[in-house]
């Protein structure tokens, strides 16, 4: 099986954060936290035990869509350092902006975090503990902190246009300034604000900014925008606000809140860190907040090849119909993932492989299947298809076994390294199915599976080859037979006595090739989509080009094949090797008994190598 860092027993992997993690867990840094029970919506209210020895890390998706494989890398990496240091990671939700979040993505995200393999739920003494929270839990204190800041002259509400303020911000090259609304007494600024929030100004009319310092390099400290008016339903709170936080502003608060010690997020939010310290400490010289206060470690985005992770971008391909959802198996979303067959073990192999550093990181996609192969290598059932049938007719299967109607019965381990998942069934009989392609009726060089009798130059004509059927007989290619139009109807051949696999006669016929192969008689009928990476290019957004110039137009392909009997039993979910094929399993939403629907997850080798 792939390694996987979810095991107890798995090294654990050594990058810059765990040396911080184990740096401030020596020195005690967070001695005098509380972390037990749940916190309050002011100070820090968590009650319980002090504890210098335990971290908090958290994942704050906001519930705007569904979560992808880049996201996979933080829920790995802020689940696995509290799992690591017997800290907790909180799963939270920054729910600040209700015009694009929905319950659908909040039960979404929950949904494919626990199928990754990771819990907000701690068993601290015995006692289980959730740490699911959301940032609209907190809007009383954010508004409660916002008349701080303003009484204390830290805030003010600002009242330019939009391209009023985009104007007077500046850039890299020339510093802002000050808004005509920036001078304002406090009092004034607080009576507006509560103006605001009581709905008495339109949407747009007026902002909340914080005033630090409008010719700070860092753009970010520009007087930042805190609140801004918007009349929208939030999914948790309702119509009771008109006025929400921005993120920015949101977001270290609940830190400091829920007692987060070690705030791990990507690099672009590097340039909003001094924005977030100014924040927390401006907020505990108020007496908000108590120290220590949490800080903000960056680390480098995972990106994949072949795929694409903007939210707005996976929006677009499902509202387009370029997919079939966000769980389409071609979808870089974790309930594609899922459904397409990939193993939560292979993606945290993945990520946890990648490590984490200070730049981001470009993983071919490669990586992804090498994690998902490895680990079902040890773990999945072998069954034989067939994917592109044609008929295989042996002509003297009478003469052999007296009737045409005879079915010799065969197996197979259902996994050659495990015979305690025992064996498999299925009827070798006079009419299989075969590969299309193991037929060729004039081989190319170097061609070992099925061709007639081939012509030579004097007249003469050389006997057509011999092959084993897996887990059977050896037969010989003796012709083929096709319609009115040319296209190939059945192959025939001859079963060559005395060679069936397991008895002493199996060696007595050298042959160099072998074709999986399904009974017409005992064969299972399957639809089988046959998926492929969804771009042709590694990098779809290269040159700033519409990603749907490289669209793969083979990226699903549908096929109706034929399985080995022992596959009735399939459920949903299950993954299975079909040999030669790769790695496949059984749709999580179509498949059932009686019509089965395999997916193709990945190939045997890596096709896309050359």
């Amino acid at each position: 099986m792939a390694h996987d860092p979810n095991s107890s027993t798995a090294p654990k992997p050594s990058n810059f954060l765990r040396g911080i993690v184990e740096r401030d867990l020596e020195a005690g840094t967070w001695a005098g936290r509380h972390f037990g029970g749940s916190p309050g919506d002011g100070a820090h209210h968590a009650q319980g035990p002090l504890d210098p020895a335990r971290i908090r890390t958290r994942f704050p998706p906001e519930p705007n869509g569904y979560l992808h494989v880049g996201h996979a890398k933080s829920i790995c990496l802020n689940f696995g350092l509290a799992r690591d240091y017997g800290g907790v990671c909180h799963l939270r939700f920054d729910d600040t902006n209700p015009e694009k979040e929905e319950q659908e993505y909040v039960d979404a995200i929950k949904e494919a975090v626990q199928w990754l393999g990771f819990d907000w739920i701690s068993d601290v003494g015995g006692t289980p503990t959730s740490h699911l929270y959301y940032a609209s839990h907190y809007f009383d204190f954010m508004y409660r902190a916002a008349e701080a800041l303003v009484t204390a002259g830290l805030a003010y509400v600002d009242e330019q246009t939009a391209d009023e303020m985009r104007a007077r911000r500046g850039d890299f090259n020339t510093p802002g300034t000050d808004s005509p609304w920036r001078a304002r007494t406090p009092e004034q600024n607080l009576a507006r604000l509560r103006q605001m929030r009581d709905g008495l100004l339109p949407d747009g009319a007026a902002v909340l900014r914080a005033k630090i310092d409008m010719g700070s390099p860092n753009i970010n400290l520009r007087d930042p925008t805190l609140y801004r008016i918007k009349r929208a339903t939030h999914h948790n709170t309702g119509d009771r606000w008109c006025i929400y936080p921005m993120y920015t502003y949101a977001h270290p608060i609940e830190d400091a809140l829920e007692n987060i010690t070690h705030s791990i997020c990507t690099l672009e939010f590097e340039d909003q860190r001094p924005f977030y310290d100014w924040l927390l400490e401006s907020l505990a010289d108020l007496s908000l907040l108590a120290r220590p206060l949490p800080k903000q470690y960056e680390f480098g985005r995972l990106n994949l090849s072949y795929v694409i992770t903007s939210k707005r971008k996976l929006r677009e391909l499902v509202a387009e119909g370029i997919v079939d959802g966000w769980d389409d198996p071609r979808m870089p979303t974790l309930f594609g993932m899922r459904r397409r067959g990939y193993t939560p073990a292979s993606i945290r192999a993945m990520a946890d492989g990648s490590g984490a550093s200070k730049t981001n990181i470009w993983l071919d996609y490669a990586v992804l299947d090498g994690c998902l192969r490895h680990d079902l290598e040890g773990q999945a059932p072998r069954a034989m298809a067939v994917l592109d049938p044609v008929e295989l007719c042996l002509t003297n299967w009478a003469e052999i076994y007296g009737s045409d109607a005879h079915v010799e019965p065969c197996q197979a381990p259902a996994h050659p390294q495990q015979p305690e998942l025992g064996m498999r069934q299925f009827g070798l009989a006079r009419r299989l199915w075969i590969e299309r392609d193991d037929f060729a009726e004039v081989p190319p060089k170097g061609f070992f599976r099925l061709y007639p009798p081939q012509a030579k130059p004097d007249g003469s004509t050389t006997p057509g080859s011999k092959v084993r059927l897996k887990y059977g007989l050896v037969v010989e290619c003796t012709g083929f037979e096709k319609d009115a139009e040319g296209h190939l109807l059945r192959v025939l051949a001859s079963v060559v006595p005395d060679t069936r696999s397991g008895t002493p006669g199996a060696d007595a016929v050298k042959v160099k090739g072998t074709i999986t192969w399904v009974g017409m008689a005992d064969g299972l009928p399957a639809t089988v989509r046959l998926f492929d990476r969804l771009f042709t290019e590694p990098n779809p957004d290269a040159g700033g080009r519409d990603y749907r110039e490289v669209l793969n137009p083979r990226s699903r392909e549908v096929v109706q094949g034929w399985l080995e009997p022992s596959l009735k039993m399939a459920q949903r979910e299950q993954r299975y090797q079909f040999e030669r094929h790769g790695y496949f399993v059984a749709d999580r939403l179509d498949h059932a008994a009686g019509q089965p629907v395999f997916n193709r997850i990945t190939t045997l080798k890596d096709s896309w190598a050359a």
